[in-house]
């Protein structure tokens, strides 16, 4: 059994993030700190495979292009969507591979998930990168069940991932502890409405943004919930205006919405939600939102013509390294980095 005990901390990442340069390149591939994370991405991809396949969902290939995001310019976005043109044509790059899971699930009605790239127009920081990696699925079923089928996929990863590299991690790392606790954990994880997270936090100035409707957790409140809560922790029926329109009505007048994050290590980990299952409700929701429909036809059509009640989630794979790792900055996990690339175009290659 893997020990839990402290150690002295001897794999940390090279300093510098400049993968443009050759000689920073070579000091990645010699350093210890991403020959651990590169085991880590093995194990992540084979328990998610694992795991999934346990529950009846099948992993599909989708494209890396979409002419509609997740993340619009309206009322609930929090980033924007990365424009390119491929083969002439204007699209963009996946913010996140959503509505191509829902639209899986009409084929595979057990459920689907990918492990795939996002990509959002944002500046990195300890805790964002501009692109990342992303494991998603949809299923079928309420937010209940997909709180469920969360929290058993994180208990697994952590479980896996002990199992594989545990003792390697202790010598590496100092502690596992925190993986174990999650692994260990019988019940599931705790949870709160917003309005009670948001009342846990009330006290501290700048724990809570916004006004009454339309408030969100800061970095700041997410971090003091799980110290005075619990170190895992769900908050769930967000305000609607703040979370974006494909998320469910949580309540009669659509003042919240049932979607539901869950926070340990750095704080937001799993994003997820309840879809709304039919075109009207849906409707309603893209008005108050201000989102156009005309961008979103073929979507409404699916709802119309093929209802059906799913959930998904997304987590993002670099911040669950980060927690595994003990690790502060986020900006340290990708194996090969996109941060400060020059802007012009690479030279191009001259092919004999």
């Amino acid at each position: 059994m893997t020990s839990t005990g402290s150690a002295a901390i001897t794999v940390a990442p090279p300093p510098a993030r400049d993968s443009n340069n050759p000689d920073t390149l070579i000091e990645y591939l010699r350093s210890p700190w991403y020959h651990l994370i590169a085991e880590l991405h093995d194990i992540i991809f084979t328990e998610t495979a694992r795991y999934a396949g346990s529950q009846g969902l099948k992993n599909l290939f989708l494209p890396m292009t979409t002419r509609t995001v997740t993340c619009p310019s309206a009322s609930g976005s929090d980033s924007e969507p990365v424009a390119v043109t491929v083969g002439g044509v204007d699209t963009y790059l996946p913010d996140s591979i959503q509505f191509a899971l829902e639209y899986g699930c009409r084929l595979a009605p057990d459920g689907c998930y990918t492990i795939l790239p996002s990509f959002r127009t944002e500046q990195p920081d300890e805790t964002h990168l501009s692109q990342y990696t992303h494991s998603e699925a949809e299923l079928p079923g309420d937010l209940d069940s997909l709180i469920r089928y969360v929290t058993g996929y994180a208990k697994a990863l952590a479980a896996a991932i002990l199992d594989r590299v545990g003792d390697r991690l202790i010598q590496a790392r100092g502690d596992v502890s925190h993986l174990v606790r999650m692994t260990d954990r019988v019940e599931g994880f705790d949870q709160l409405t917003f309005d009670e997270a948001a009342a846990v936090v009330a006290d501290v100035q700048g724990a809570v943004s916004g006004s009454e409707g339309s408030r969100t957790l800061t970095r700041i409140g997410e971090r003091l919930l799980m110290e005075r809560v619990s170190e895992f922790v769900w908050v769930h029926h967000f305000d609607s205006s703040t979370v974006p329109f494909y998320h469910a009505f949580g309540d009669e007048n659509g003042s919240t919405a049932k979607c539901a994050d869950l926070y340990f290590g750095m704080g937001e980990v799993f994003g997820s939600g309840e879809r709304h299952t039919e075109a009207e409700e849906l409707r309603k929701s893209m008005a108050l939102h201000g989102v156009n429909e005309a961008d979103y036809a073929w979507y409404l059509r699916m709802k119309a013509e093929l209802p059906m009640l799913t959930s998904g989630f997304g987590m993002g794979v670099d911040r669950f390294l980060m927690w595994v790792l003990n690790h502060h900055d986020i900006r340290d996990m990708p194996l090969i980095s996109r941060i400060d690339e020059p802007q012009s175009w690479p030279s191009a290659i001259v092919r004999p």
